[in-house]
């Protein structure tokens, strides 16, 4: 059994690796306006928009303008989804006649999806109407991952030209992103779901009578074209409470693989774009590497600790040690530790499982990954630039190893660049620790826990981890509905986003100013093995320093006390 499930979750690196490959080359070939199959269809309509929008996508911005942008357009889309969801009861597409979502769960809502985290504090099929689920969240997760992509593109910009201010048009990089990477590959994801199950209609919810005689509504609605954006964007609502545990949402164990591929699709694939833009392949696959090892290394804690589960309950029941508890019985522990390790390693709050009923050890992989910053393979484009702020980091602490101003990729990193990058590591870690912190303390933010020691302190650690890491998952043991968790993670996701946004996109325009140093003697070569390592182990001893003293109180401690019998 141990030997197939292993087998399984090479298989899926493995196929994740073979799609990744050219999907990145071909990004590449589009974010370098070289010529790619759909352009003879897209172009055209790529010229109408900038031309409806009276948008200039040929004149490029600093980075103060790209940020302004940047901000200006998510700002709008916050207002349009926060007054949909006011508004839906009096909207059409609205079948089961849904009264309009209370004023701050709809802040939250509209912060989540904005900034690509998807944390859901409602139920779907009994909160968002078919027009709110569209036109509202559905667009936000293609906007959101397409922002990731365009901070993304500018940061490499940033790395790869020379003595100038500019780091490219938000216009342009937006656009791009939609129609020649999500739309597509949504599109034909969306009738891949359709074709094995999931469902895509706008008729109103079913009543049937059960084989007990009782009646049951079930809930219809467009969930195949939300599915398939909220994987390949690495968003993770779900159209139903249940989310990809729902059968409507993943019916087959074909959909089941699928979706896990979806997930680290793009992030993987831009990777290869990135050292391809770079022009340096290697450097793409030393971030590879590192990313693989962090991913490999926590998949095998999550899968060892599900697996072996509490050995207080195998010494009484040897025949079925493994901790089912919270798992859908379809994935079982494998596909449901590689779905909590995909997942919260690529900012998406996707769950096939019960993330509050994995064990101690089982949970703290997934909240520590989110706490690295998501990192290991990340969100569409944010994963990858949170792991370029890393580099960065490791490059500088090489560097004062060497005695010599750090360098990558030929350019010098000094201190603003530092110091940008410090605080992008900065900003969601304090909005964590302070956002959990405040609820510990306020009878508001312990009144809705729902399990008492450690493991109600790991729930509210891991809510703000979701909400400041813009993850979107949840330990579901706290009820997270109240004003004062809306609120305060709205506030978190929001921080959170554009806390790292910003930084990021000052690295970007500080670098393009720079000229390219010839490497030297001195100089420490961020093409190798070694690099990957150090990079690694820089992510982790950041995210150890950081967030240890809090996990100790909770998912550790519990760990202990569960391996010694002691429950609370």
């Amino acid at each position: 059994m141990v030997a197939g499930e292993t087998l399984r979750m090479a298989s899926y690196v493995g196929v994740v690796l073979v799609l990744a490959a050219p999907l990145g080359i071909y990004m590449a070939r589009v974010f370098t306006r070289d010529k790619t199959f759909l352009d003879p269809v897209l172009c055209p309509i790529e010229r109408l928009i900038y031309r409806l929008c009276a948008v200039d996508a040929d004149k490029e911005m600093n980075w103060k303008e790209y940020a302004l942008v940047l901000l200006i357009f998510n700002g709008f889309g916050f207002v349009a989804l926060f007054l949909i969801q006011l508004l839906q009861g009096l909207l059409p597409l609205n079948p089961q006649n849904l009264a309009g979502v209370e004023p701050t769960v709809a802040f939250n809502t509209a912060a989540s999806f904005m900034t690509n985290t998807n944390w859901q504090a409602y139920g779907g099929e009994s909160t968002m109407s078919y027009l709110t689920q569209m036109a509202g969240l559905t667009v936000q997760n293609f906007l959101s991952a397409a922002v990731g992509i365009a901070v993304l593109l500018a940061l490499i910009r940033g790395l790869t030209r020379k003595t100038t201010d500019e780091i490219g048009n938000f216009w342009f990089d937006l656009t791009r992103s939609l129609l020649w990477v999500l739309i597509p590959l949504s599109v034909a994801f969306t009738i891949f779901l359709a074709s094995q199950g999931a469902i895509q209609n706008v008729g109103a919810y079913k009543t049937v009578t059960t084989l007990e005689g009782a009646k049951q509504t079930i809930a219809m609605g467009p969930a195949a074209s939300q599915v398939a954006i909220k994987m390949l964007g690495t968003n993770g609502g779900g159209f139903f409470n249940a989310n990809s545990a729902h059968p409507f949402e993943n019916p087959t164990p074909l959909t089941t693989f699928f979706e896990l591929v979806a997930i680290l699709l793009i992030p993987a694939g831009l990777v290869f774009a990135y050292g391809k833009m770079v022009g340096d392949l290697r450097q793409g696959y030393v971030i590879l590497g590192a990313m693989l090892l962090l991913f490999a290394t926590g998949l095998g804690v999550t899968y060892a600790a599900e697996h072996y589960g509490n050995p207080q309950i195998a010494a009484v029941h040897v025949a079925q040690p493994t901790a089912m508890e919270g798992k859908e019985v379809r994935c079982g522990v494998a596909d449901s530790a590689l779905w909590a390790t995909a997942t919260t390693g690529a900012s998406s709050g996707s769950v096939n499982s019960m993330h509050d009923s994995f064990t101690p050890l089982g949970g703290l992989v997934p909240m520590l990954s989110i706490q690295l910053g998501e990192v290991v393979f990340g969100g569409v484009g944010a994963g990858l630039y949170g792991m370029l702020v890393f580099v960065f980091l490791t490059v500088f602490i090489v560097g004062l190893m060497v005695g010599r101003t750090p360098e990558y990729l030929g350019k010098k990193i000094e201190s603003w660049e530092v110091k940008m990058a410090v605080l992008a590591v900065l900003i969601p870690s304090a909005t964590i620790l302070l956002g959990a912190a405040t609820a510990v303390i306020t009878r508001a933010g312990t009144s809705p826990i729902l399990n008492p020691g450690p493991h109600g302190l790991s729930e509210v650690l891991y809510a703000f981890s979701s909400a400041g890491g813009n993850n979107g998952s949840a330990f579901a043991g706290l009820n997270a509905a109240t004003p004062f968790y809306t609120i305060l993670t709205g506030l978190g996701m929001l921080i959170g986003r554009f806390g790292v946004i910003v930084p990021v996109l000052a690295i970007a325009g500080s670098l393009a100013k720079k000229k390219a140093v010839p490497a030297g003697p001195g100089t420490f070569h961020t093409n190798s093995g070694l690099f990957a390592g150090l990079l690694a182990g820089v992510i982790l001893i950041i995210g150890a320093l950081t967030f240890f003293p809090a996990l100790a109180l909770g998912p550790i401690v519990e760990q202990l006390a569960m391996m010694a019998g002691t429950s609370f």
